[in-house]
Parts: C-alpha cells; structure tokens; sequence
C-alpha cells in the first residue's frame, strides 16, 4: 500500500495533526463544560458528601484564586470525556494506513465501543470506587481524632486522575477485541504472560493513583486484573483463527529393508 511507504516525516507531520485535531476536540468539549461548571462540580464532589455522612467534613481552599481554578480543573476533566469520540477517531485513522482494507470499515465501533467504555470507566469509578474508598480515608481521620478539612485543589486532583485511570484501563476488553479480530494476538497471546500481567497491572495501578497508600491502589487494580481475565475472554470468542500451519512432507519412505544376498 502506498500509505505504508510514506516517509518517517511525513508520519510524524500527521501524527502532529493528528493531536491537534484531538486537542481542539477537547478544548471545545472543556469550552461546553465550563458553563455548567458549577453543576459538574456538584456532581463531583457528591460521592465525598455521602462517604462522610455522619460524620463532619470541610471542603477548604486556601488560595485566591483557588474557585477559578478548580472550575476549570472541572471543565477540563469533562472536555477530556466529551472529547473522547474525536481523539479515538484521530487515533483510529492514524493507524488505519497499516490494516488490511476490511479491516478499516471497523472504525464506527471502535469508536463507540471506545467512547462506551471510556465513559464507562469513569462512571464505574464514580458509582462505586469513590464512595467506597472516600468512606475508607475518611475513617483513618476518625482513628486519630481529627477533623479532616480537604483541600478542593487536592480532592480534584485525586478525583481527575482515577477517573481518567479508570477510563483508560476500561478500554482493555475494546483493545483486546480488534487486536484479536484482525489476528495480531489470540486468548493464548495473553494468557502466556499472566505472571508479568499481574506485576504490570500492580505497577500501573501505583503510577496512576496518587499517593503511596495501598487502598487506593487496589481500588484500580482490582478492576484491572478483572478486565484482563475479561479481555482474555473476548480473545477467545472474537479472535480470529489463525491459519493451520501446513505439515511437513515426511522425507521418510515406507520402504522394506532390503536383504543382502547369500
């Protein structure tokens, strides 16, 4: 194929472009969502008022501009989600150059199997990672004896990176599934590894949640681990039979030995 002999760049002219495009997506999804601002800002800090019921908690800033800024930290989360459809379509047709041509009538579902689950993640993580694991760091307070008043700037900061994490790692199964349909990798591809997957998933989980606490940490790993055994599944059903490897010509005979003569 032509795209294929395009030179290095002219890929990385088109990668450039490609993140453009991908950013201004997200600059007009974070343009929609700061005028609601203070809605999603609601919404957001809704899971820390039910893990702290019954029991008392500040929400504090301790700067000037702290309110402005939070309201665009808010805005900017919510653009990455709204943005999401276009930057997994930017990366899909970067790619698409190198796959057969049946392969590349896939890209409606990529995307929005892509953009499902990307969503999905993040509401996962609201629904039910964070009022769990909020109610857990809010007890640590209650063992010591004191009275937490949280930083807005550090609860967001928290809040956007599991969010995001969670996301991301959500897109595993959709991964997964067009990896194994266009016969690149197969169930036994991931199940060949699982030792290091574990060690990988443990390690990701460390880097993406902030803080040194383990609590947070298995809050994302424990999804991950899930979503491998998940991907290892739709592998399975979804992948594409690799063709049987022809046996070879035996270059053996069904000769009789013969005799020598008297």
């Amino acid at each position: 194929m032509a795209d294929l002999e395009m030179p290095l760049t002219a890929h990385l002219e088109e990668l450039r472009w490609r993140i453009v495009k991908s950013i201004l997506a997200i600059g007009a999804g974070f343009l929609l969502a700061y005028l609601y601002a203070d809605q999603l800002f609601e919404i957001l800090i809704r899971p820390l008022t039910l893990a702290a019921e019954g029991s008392t908690v500040k929400i504090i800033g301790t700067g000037i501009t702290e309110a402005f800024f939070t309201k665009l930290k808010v805005a900017a989360i919510a653009g990455v989600f709204l943005g999401s459809p276009v930057v997994l379509f930017q990366a899909w047709r970067f790619v698409s150059p190198g796959l057969h041509e049946e392969e590349k009538y896939h890209v409606i579902p990529f995307v929005l199997f892509g953009t499902a689950f990307f969503v999905g993640g993040g509401l996962f993580c609201y629904e039910f990672v964070f009022e769990v694991g909020y109610r857990f760091f809010l007890e640590q307070y209650a063992t010591i004896g004191i009275e937490p008043a949280i930083r807005i700037s550090e609860y967001l900061s928290f809040t956007s990176r599991m969010l995001l994490a969670f996301g991301v790692t959500f897109e595993l199964p959709v991964v997964a599934f067009f990896l194994a349909r266009t016969g690149m990798i197969d169930h036994n591809t991931l199940i060949a590894p699982w030792r290091y997957a574990i060690i990988v998933i443990v390690t990701v989980a460390a880097i993406l949640t902030p803080g040194p606490d383990v609590a947070s940490q298995m809050l994302l790993a424990t999804p991950l681990l899930f979503l491998y055994v998940v991907s290892i599944g739709v592998a399975y059903v979804f992948g594409r039979p690799r063709p049987e490897e022809p046996e070879a010509p035996s270059d053996s005979t069904d000769l009789e030995p013969t005799s020598r003569g008297d």
